[in-house]
């Protein structure tokens, strides 16, 4: 059955929800404000695909607001955290809507949002995939049919009922989408911070939002790893449960290994989306570190590279020298792993003449 649905910011991530849903034959509503709501008029919800350049057009209704007796069968609202404030009044006002899905970053849970609707009306999620506006069109990484893009719903109490089987029917009707839901949300989303709030985004704040800066400067890579191993530690003492579990896999990585790795996707188009965002959310990022740093004083362990790190985003500190490679690579991982792999393979020799010789002197 068809839905009737409003997308309540109309961004990267929203225009795209607007455009698969609309594709998929959902009555689709669009609300923004100011300049963004005047070129939804003009031009429509324009999306580019930043692989192919391929750009879509798709005109849809906009409303100027959503009173208190309007009535969708969902709310979609995928803004960025430090905006949400402002529309709560509105969507407290409201009655008539059963469901809000709050699909964006989130390190400090669903309180304010069940506070101001209701636990009963709340859904939490993540949109995918990265994105990033100039002018009135939005730059979206591809999301096509034969790769289905992952989209993490769930309730807040961490139930599967009927209404969340419901809105992941109508998420699972866009074109290109694959709907994940999981009942620990909030940690999933608790976990996405950590691994990108404190550690991504300030090193590249570090290199002037610049992919080639990035890219050259090997420093940024070391103390974005380094970052993201205080960051995990600190979000799972402070009570959460990094998910999905073989996230920890990644901060296994010998530092070497990992810095390497770093530096070649830095020179990828799919970065290049990346910086894109982060060059336009600096007030995000900041909003969504303080919400870091909130949630990880509920655990008790230093953060010296984090704090060095997201000195850059709050712009405490001056960019890192292009191409900098002052700090010294840790090898121990890669050394002990090296060490660990000669010894077993001393064992496994000594196993094998043993079990092939039969003469006293040598066994």
């Amino acid at each position: 059955m068809k839905k009737k649905i409003l997308i309540y910011g109309v961004g990267p991530f929203g225009s795209l929800f607007a455009e698969r849903l609309a594709e998929a034959g959902h009555s689709v509503f669009l609300l923004d404000h100011g300049e963004r709501q005047q070129e939804l008029k003009k031009y429509g919800v324009v999306t580019e695909n930043t692989e192919t350049g391929k750009q879509t057009v798709t005109h849809l209704p906009v409303v100027d607001s959503l009173d208190p007796l309007d009535f969708y069968d969902l709310v979609i609202v995928p803004m960025r955290k430090n905006q949400v404030a402002d529309i709560l009044p509105a969507l407290t006002a409201n009655k008539n809507v059963p469901t809000f899905l709050f699909m964006m970053n989130n390190a400090a849970g669903q309180q304010p949002f069940i506070d101001a609707v209701g636990k009963e009306r709340v859904m939490a999620g993540f949109p995918q995939p990265g994105g990033f506006k100039k002018g009135h069109v939005m730059h979206m990484m591809p999301v096509e049919a034969k790769k289905p893009m992952m989209l993490p719903i769930g309730e807040v109490d961490g139930h599967v009922t009927r209404r969340t089987l419901e809105v992941m029917k109508i998420l699972g009707s866009m074109r290109g989408y694959r709907v994940e839901v999981r009942k620990d949300i909030d940690d999933w989303l608790k976990t996405h911070v950590a691994l990108l709030i404190p550690t991504l985004a300030p090193a590249v704040y570090a290199c002037n939002t610049d992919q080639e800066h990035f890219a050259a400067t090997r420093d940024a890579h070391v103390l974005l790893k380094r970052a993201l191993h205080e960051a995990l530690l600190a979000t799972e003492d402070a009570g959460v449960t990094l998910t999905p579990p073989g996230i920890q896999l990644m901060d296994r990585i010998p530092e070497p290994i990992f810095v390497s790795i770093l530096g070649k996707m830095a020179k990828s188009p799919t970065f290049e989306n990346v910086l894109g965002h982060l060059r336009n959310a600096e007030d995000e990022v900041e909003y969504l570190t303080d919400e870091f740093y909130a949630l990880i004083r509920q655990g008790n362990l230093p953060t010296p590279t984090v704090d060095q790190l997201t000195a850059y985003t709050y712009g405490r500190k001056q960019p890192l020298p292009f191409g900098s490679k002052e700090i010294p690579l840790r090898w121990g991982a890669i050394y002990g792993a090296a060490i660990g792999i000669a010894a077993v393979a001393g064992i496994a020799v000594l196993v094998k003449k043993r079990s092939n010789c039969d003469c006293e002197d040598c066994c």
